[in-house]
């Protein structure tokens, strides 16, 4: 038992030392939460929802070394997300800017919604629903409905 103890040591030891730990020397605590605060708002381009902070991809550990060189450049956080977004669009940010696009991406479903409903209604209001008294009829169209009626009762 000792033995398969060791073994299982030994053997998952390597898949520790794969495990990536960034450690940026940061000047102040406002420039690490700076940090923290940008990794967590960008979108990592390869992942499907993660951000920086949370994915372990080639692109992202680049991409956090990159706003690291740019917060210790002096640039604003406004400065970084316009450098990040002019060079991979607008899924590199999690709360996208309000363009043509992106209004269009919202509402289209709202609308879609909005003219189906008024679609229903126009379609519901069209149906003409058969009165009692067969109002309308000409007085040879109700005697003819009339006999038709009578012989379906025989």
């Amino acid at each position: 038992m000792p033995r398969l103890f060791l073994m299982l040591c030994f053997g998952l030891l390597p898949l520790v030392a794969l495990a990536v730990v960034e450690a940026y020397p940061f000047e102040s605590e406002a420039e690490r939460r700076r940090y923290n605060a940008l990794i967590d708002e960008l979108r990592c381009p390869k992942c499907q929802n993660q951000n920086l902070a949370g994915s372990d991809a080639p692109i992202a550990q680049d991409l956090r070394a990159e706003v690291y060189r740019l917060i210790r450049d002096g640039k604003s956080d406004q400065e970084i997300l316009t450098f990040m977004h002019s060079r991979y669009g607008d899924f590199v940010l999690y709360r996208p800017r309000l363009t043509l696009e992106t209004v269009a991406l919202w509402l289209g479903p709202l609308l879609l919604v909005l003219i189906g409903a008024l679609v229903w209604w126009r379609l519901s209001r069209g149906v003409a629903k058969p009165s009692a008294d067969n109002a309308g009829l000409s007085e040879a169209e109700q005697a003819r409905l009339k006999a038709v009626l009578e012989k379906r009762d025989d």
